[in-house]
């Protein structure tokens, strides 16, 4: 029994060992994104070996816009079809000796798709910038909806108010009434006291 518990004590020892470096792993962790989650700590600057080229995303993004609206007009497809006529017209029709991109016409043919592959990103580009327009309209619209929504609710309210005011304030036309019935109880009861002599007289 002795020797047993004396080998089974070497592999208790490995087990605590292997488990205060878990603990002791996970606790490093823990320290480390507390240390990360922390606003005042400064985040960690790494250096590349080759810098990143800085573009003005603004000046960028209003030339593909810029680029985007001439290619939906109708000069640029007259400038285009005019441009590829006269490249077939020439390459077709001209000497031998002058023609610089015979049939089936590659260059013109690597030319447009090198056109097309720069246009599309740009075009892709001025379309995400004017969702961000778009965008930026609904939310102010909405906003603007829920004001205006707002107002109308607190002007229905007070205009519920003032009739319910209005309703305990006496009328012309009630006033007119009352003032009517009074002089008429007024008139009964003169007419009432004048009565009594003229009985007496008659007698």
């Amino acid at each position: 029994m002795a020797e047993k518990s004396e080998k089974k004590r070497p592999v208790r020892r490995i087990a605590e060992k292997r488990t205060e470096g878990r603990d002791r792993h996970r606790q490093k962790d823990a320290e480390e994104r507390a240390r990360l989650a922390r606003l005042d700590t400064p985040r960690e600057v790494r250096r590349t070996l080759v810098r990143r080229p800085t573009v003005k995303q603004d000046a960028f993004g209003i030339f593909a816009e810029q680029f985007a609206r001439f290619m939906g007009t109708a000069r640029f497809l007259i400038y285009m079809t005019l441009f590829v006529v006269v490249w077939i017209g020439w390459n077709w029709l001209a000497p031998a000796d002058l023609r610089w991109d015979d049939y089936p016409f590659i260059f013109l043919t690597l030319m447009l798709s090198l056109q097309a592959s720069y246009a599309a990103p740009l075009i892709l580009l001025a379309q995400n910038r004017q969702e961000v327009r778009d965008r930026v309209i609904n939310e102010q619209d909405r906003q603007a909806n829920a004001r205006a929504h707002a107002d109308m609710e607190f002007l229905a309210r007070e205009v519920a108010s003032l009739r319910m005011a209005l309703g305990e304030v006496a009328t012309r036309d009630f006033l007119r009434s009352e003032l009517r019935n009074l002089v008429e109880e007024m008139r009964e009861d003169d007419e009432g006291d004048e009565d009594p002599p003229d009985s007496a007289s008659g007698t």
